[in-house]
């Protein structure tokens, strides 16, 4: 179910989303969703991330090279 949501934009961001609208052919509400669809990915790995580096760090694992060891 979709719902609409309001938001407040300061001018020079509105135009630049206005800009972006024209370049993609697209509508600004398709550019928020993307841009809050990938924020919100990042969010969750960013959570993710903080819960799993503590835990490879008990294990000794600390770099890229450290993983790479242990799935060759």
């Amino acid at each position: 179910m979709r719902e609409t949501v309001c938001i407040s934009l300061p001018g020079p961001i509105k135009q630049k989303l206005d800009k972006i609208s024209k370049l993609k052919h697209c509508d600004r509400s398709s550019i928020i969703k993307e841009a809050l669809n990938q924020y919100l990915v990042r969010q969750e790995f960013r959570k993710l991330r903080d819960i799993m580096v503590p835990k490879a760090e008990r294990k000794g694992i600390f770099t890229d090279e450290d993983v790479f060891k242990i799935v060759s």
